[in-house]
């Protein structure tokens, strides 16, 4: 483990609308599975990982969001008047997230196998990586339909195409957000940059990934955690 990150960003403020009717009175994060809220599952995962600042992100009903996480120990970065999407709102927590390398996660999936964020500090290397892609291969993946988004070289580095599923958790270093002219926009656009410049890499995440992107999702999910198919 080398120079692991010690903060972390929770993306927390979409709309949800794959959702529907399930998100039209409370924030996707606050969907309940198997019991226990989207949130505290990936929570669950940041406490046991141990970074010491876990900021979440919040535009959608962020009231709900901020109520179900006061009393811990976690900084919420409120997007207002507009969602900022994923480089823009992580680049306004920057001055809470601090200098160097963080964690970002999103909260609308389940994990079923060894914590990701300890598998991706685990094959961090700085000096060859500005950012850390953790992937699933397809047939670990549930309850996501679609190619893949990155094909994994033998030397670990990541290329667009049809293979692994992106997960949603990565390290990234975030200097190169500071150049980038538009208020809200996608950390798509710098991994473009690092593509170009062959620093953009991924592992393959050794469990099984559920995208609860959708109301079936939850069912699918669920079934994922207590080892059967549904």
């Amino acid at each position: 483990m080398r120079d692991t990150p010690d903060a972390v960003m929770l993306f927390a403020a979409g709309f949800g609308t794959r959702m529907g009717r399930l998100t039209a009175t409370r924030p996707k994060p606050l969907i309940e599975v198997a019991g226990k809220l989207l949130i505290d599952h990936a929570l669950d995962l940041v406490t046991a990982q141990g970074p010491r600042r876990v900021v979440v992100n919040t535009h959608y009903l962020s009231a709900q969001v901020a109520a179900h996480l006061a009393g811990r120990d976690i900084t919420i970065s409120e997007e207002q008047p507009d969602i900022l999407e994923t480089g823009g709102g992580l680049r306004k927590a920057l001055p809470i997230l601090g200098d160097g390398p963080v964690f970002t996660m999103n909260t609308d999936a389940v994990w079923s196998g060894p914590n990701p964020l300890e598998q991706l500090a685990a094959a961090w290397d700085p000096g060859q990586m500005d950012a850390l892609l953790l992937c699933v291969p397809p047939e670990n993946a549930i309850g996501h339909a679609g190619a893949g988004d990155f094909v994994i070289g033998p030397d670990g580095r990541a290329a667009r195409g049809a293979g692994a599923i992106y997960s949603g958790v990565q390290i990234l270093k975030t200097d190169g957000l500071a150049d980038i002219p538009d208020r809200a926009f996608s950390l798509n656009i710098l991994w473009n940059r690092m593509l170009d410049e062959g620093r953009l890499h991924a592992v393959s995440y050794a469990g099984r990934w559920c995208d609860v992107g959708t109301p079936e999702g939850i069912a699918l999910a669920e079934a994922m955690l207590r080892g059967t198919d549904v």
